[in-house]
C-alpha cells in the first residue's frame, strides 16, 4: 500500500532484509547488558534473523500494491502534532491557554486524517489471512533474533519452548494479545508459564486461571533465583515478588477458589491479570491484608462506589504524616498502617490492598509525587494524585495507558490495532514513543494508535466528559488531593437498618454480659464519627473513625442480674498503637482500657475491673482526640468471683 508501480514494490522487499538488519542492530546496542552467544547460539540468531527477513518480505509482498492518497494527508498531520512545542512555566497562563487550543485543534485533524487513511486500508487491517506470519515477525522483532538465541543457547528444553511457541498460532496470539512479554523475554515467559502449567491443573483449562497464568508470566518472565541476562526490549515496571511467581499464582488460585477475592475477578483478561501479581510482597501479607480488612473496615469491600473500592482504606485510616518505621509493628505494610506516611507508603499500600482482593492496579509516577491506577467495571482510574495526562509508569505515558485500556474494552476491533503494530514490524518501522503520546514511530505504528483513538473517541463520549473535568485539576491541586484524607466525589451519610437481634444484649448463666456494639442508645445510626457496619462474618459492628468533627461518645443501658464487681473487656480490631478507650460507668467511675495493637484481627482487651449496681447501669465509652480508627465488636462485662 502505498508502493506505487511494482519495481518499488520489488525494491522493498529487496531492501527489507537490510532495514531489518539495521533495525536489530541499533536494538542491541541500545542493551545495557551485552549479549553474548556461544557459537550454537550465533547459528540460531542467524537462523531468527532469516526467518525475519524472509516472513517480512512475504508480508510487504502480499499487501495490495495500490496506493493511498489519504495517506501523505495523515503524515502531515502527524508531523503538525509533532512539531507543537509546549510554553515553559515563565510564559504564563495565557500563552498556555493558547497552547492547549492549537493542541486540541491540531490533535482532532489528526485523528480527522487517520480516519479517512483508516477507511482506506479496512481491508488490509480486518484481514487474518496473514496473522500467522505477522505475529512470528512481531515476536521475532520485539523479543529480537539476538535475545531469543540468548535463551534458546541454553539447552535443547530452552529452545524447545521457543520453537513450540512460533508453531502455535493460538498462543502467539494470546501472548500477543496481552502485550507481549516484558524486557520481549519471549523464551523466558514460556519457562514461567510452563511452570505454572505444571504446578496447577486448573491452569490448563480457559479461563480466569489460564489468564492468570499467562499474565503473571507475560509480566514477570524472569524465574526467581534465575538470572536474568540480557534485556531485549522495554521493561515496563514490575515488582520481583518474594514467593516466586509459581507460588504467587497458587496464592491467587486458591484464594479465588475460597471466594476471597473481588466478583470481578473471575471475568480478567491476561492483560489485566499482569497487573494483580506482581507486587513486592509475600503472600502472607496478602493473606494478612485481606483478613484485616474484613474486620477492620468490611465497607471498604463492598463500597458500590468501585473507584474508592479497598483503597479508600488508605483515605479513611492511613494518615498523610511523615514517613517513620518500627519493625516491631509488623512487615512494611503493616507498619505502613500503623504510622502513616507520605505519598509513596500511601500510593504502595493501596496497589497493595487492592491487588490482594484480585483487582489490577499499577503504578503512577508524577513530578515530585506517587499515586496509582487502578482497574474499575467503568475504566482504569487514578487515584491519590493528578490525572492521566501528569503521570507515567516505567516507559510508558499516563495517557497511552489510558487510551490502551480503553480501547482494549473491544478485543474484536483492537486486532485491527495489533495487525497495523504487526505490519509496522514488517517494515521495520520504529513505534510510537510511549510517553509522548502518539508522536514518533512509522507510518503504520502510527495509524495503531490512531485507530484506538477513533476506537475510543466513538465509544466512549460519556466517559469523555468526565474525563475533561477531572484533566482540569492542577497537579499541585491534585497533589494535595492524594495528599489530604477527602475522597473527591464523596458522599452524604447514609443511614443503615440495624436489627434488632442484632442489638439483644446476653446474660450467660455465669452472669457474663455480652453487649452488642451495636446495641448503643446513642448514637443511634451513622454520623461523620461512627459508622455502624455489617459485619463479614456475622453480626454487626461499630467502627469509631479517626476522622470526623469531633470526639463521639457510645451510650449503653445495661441491665446487671448482680451488684459487685466486674472485669469489662472489648473485642476489638486495631491497626495501630496506643489507642485507649475511655469507660464511664454510671457517671461516676472512669476507668482507661488498653486496646491491644491487634493489626487487624479481632482480639479481646486485657480486662479492667469495674462495679456495676443490680439493676440498670449506664456505660459511656469514648476515645481521646486525636484518635485512629478502632472498630468495636463487642463488649464483655463477666462477674469477678
Amino acid at each position: 500500500m502505498n508502493f506505487g508501480n511494482q519495481s518499488t514494490r520489488y525494491l522493498i522487499v529487496l531492501l527489507t532484509g537490510v532495514l531489518l538488519f539495521s533495525c536489530v542492530t541499533s536494538a542491541s546496542a541500545k542493551q545495557s547488558v551485552e549479549i553474548e552467544l556461544t557459537p550454537q547460539g550465533k547459528q540460531i540468531r542467524q537462523v531468527y534473523e532469516e526467518l525475519l527477513v524472509k516472513l517480512s518480505a512475504e508480508v510487504i509482498q502480499s499487501l495490495p500494491a495500490e496506493t493511498l492518497p489519504t495517506r501523505a494527508a495523515f503524515e502531515q498531520a502527524r508531523g503538525d502534532v509533532s512539531a507543537l512545542s509546549a510554553p515553559s512555566e515563565k510564559d504564563g497562563p495565557k500563552a498556555h491557554q493558547e497552547f492547549q487550543k492549537q493542541k486540541s485543534a491540531v490533535e482532532a485533524h489528526a485523528l480527522e486524517a487517520a480516519r479517512a487513511v483508516l477507511a482506506d486500508s479496512e481491508s488490509v487491517l480486518s484481514d487474518d489471512s496473514l496473522d500467522g506470519k505477522l505475529m512470528r515477525i512481531a515476536i521475532l522483532r520485539h523479543g529480537t533474533p539476538a535475545g531469543l538465541a540468548e535463551f534458546a543457547q541454553q539447552g535443547e528444553q530452552e529452545k524447545s519452548l521457543l520453537d513450540n511457541l512460533l508453531s502455535d498460532d493460538v498462543l502467539m496470539k494470546r501472548m500477543l494479545m496481552a502485550g507481549g512479554a516484558n524486557g520481549g523475554e519471549y523464551g523466558e515467559a514460556m519457562q514461567v508459564y510452563t511452570a505454572i502449567l505444571g504446578a496447577s491443573q486448573r491452569a490448563r483449562k480457559p479461563g480466569i486461571l489460564q489468564n492468570l497464568a499467562l499474565g503473571t508470566a507475560l509480566h514477570q518472565p524472569w524465574l526467581s533465583g534465575k538470572e536474568r541476562g540480557s534485556v531485549n526490549g522495554l521493561v515496563f515496571a514490575d515488582n520481583e515478588n518474594p514467593d516466586g511467581q509459581v507460588a504467587r499464582y497458587l496464592h491467587y488460585e486458591k484464594a479465588f477458589l475460597s471466594g476471597e477475592l473481588d466478583p470481578a475477578f473471575k471475568d480478567f483478561n491476561a492483560w489485566e491479570c499482569r497487573f494483580i501479581t506482581n507486587d513486592p510482597y509475600t503472600n502472607d501479607e496478602l493473606t494478612w491484608a485481606r483478613q484485616m480488612l474484613r474486620n477492620f473496615r468490611p465497607d471498604h469491600i463492598t463500597n458500590e462506589n468501585h473507584s474508592w473500592r479497598y483503597v479508600g482504606l488508605v483515605k479513611s485510616d492511613l494518615p498523610y504524616c511523615s514517613t517513620t518505621h518500627d519493625d516491631s509493628l509488623g512487615t512494611s505494610q503493616q507498619q505502613a498502617l500503623a504510622l502513616g506516611g507520605v505519598c509513596g507508603r500511601r500510593a504502595f499500600f493501596g496497589r497493595f490492598i487492592t491487588r490482594a482482593f484480585g483487582i489490577p492496579a499499577r503504578r503512577s509516577t508524577q513530578t515530585g509525587h506517587a499515586a496509582m491506577n487502578f482497574w474499575t467495571p467503568d475504566g482504569w482510574v487514578v487515584r491519590l494524585g493528578a490525572w492521566w495526562s501528569m503521570n507515567w509508569c516505567g516507559p510508558q505515558g499516563g495517557l497511552d495507558f489510558y487510551l490502551d485500556s480503553r480501547a482494549r474494552e473491544f478485543p474484536d476491533i483492537y486486532m485491527q490495532v495489533l495487525r497495523a503494530q504487526w505490519i509496522g514490524d514488517a517494515f521495520g518501522e520504529e513505534d510510537v514513543n510511549l510517553r509522548q503520546y502518539g508522536r514518533g514511530g512509522g507510518f503504520w505504528d502510527g495509524l495503531a494508535f490512531y485507530k484506538k483513538r477513533a476506537m475510543v473517541e466513538d465509544a466512549n463520549k460519556e466517559q469523555a466528559a468526565v474525563d475533561a473535568e477531572l484533566a482540569t485539576l492542577t497537579e499541585d491541586e491534585a497533589r494535595l488531593l492524594g495528599e489530604s484524607d477527602e475522597i473527591l466525589g464523596q458522599s452524604e451519610i447514609k443511614e443503615i437498618e440495624v436489627p434488632e437481634e442484632d442489638r439483644n444484649i446476653v446474660v450467660a448463666e455465669d452472669g457474663t454480659i455480652t453487649v452488642p456494639a451495636v446495641a448503643c442508645t446513642s448514637p443511634r445510626n451513622n454520623n461523620d464519627k461512627v459508622t455502624f457496619l455489617r459485619s463479614w462474618d456475622d453480626g454487626m459492628q461499630i467502627h469509631y473513625r479517626r476522622l470526623g468533627e469531633r470526639p463521639e461518645i457510645l451510650r449503653y443501658s445495661i441491665e446487671a442480674p448482680e451488684a459487685g464487681k466486674y472485669e469489662v473487656s472489648t473485642l476489638v480490631a486495631t491497626v495501630s498503637t496506643g489507642m485507649n478507650a475511655i469507660f464511664r460507668i454510671n457517671r461516676r467511675e472512669l476507668v482507661d482500657v488498653k486496646l491491644p495493637y491487634s493489626k487487624g484481627m479481632w482480639t479481646q482487651s486485657k480486662p479492667q475491673v469495674i462495679n456495676l449496681r443490680e439493676g440498670r447501669n449506664s456505660i459511656m465509652i469514648t476515645f481521646r482526640a486525636p484518635n485512629r480508627g478502632v472498630s468495636i465488636k463487642q463488649i464483655e462485662l463477666k462477674p469477678v468471683k
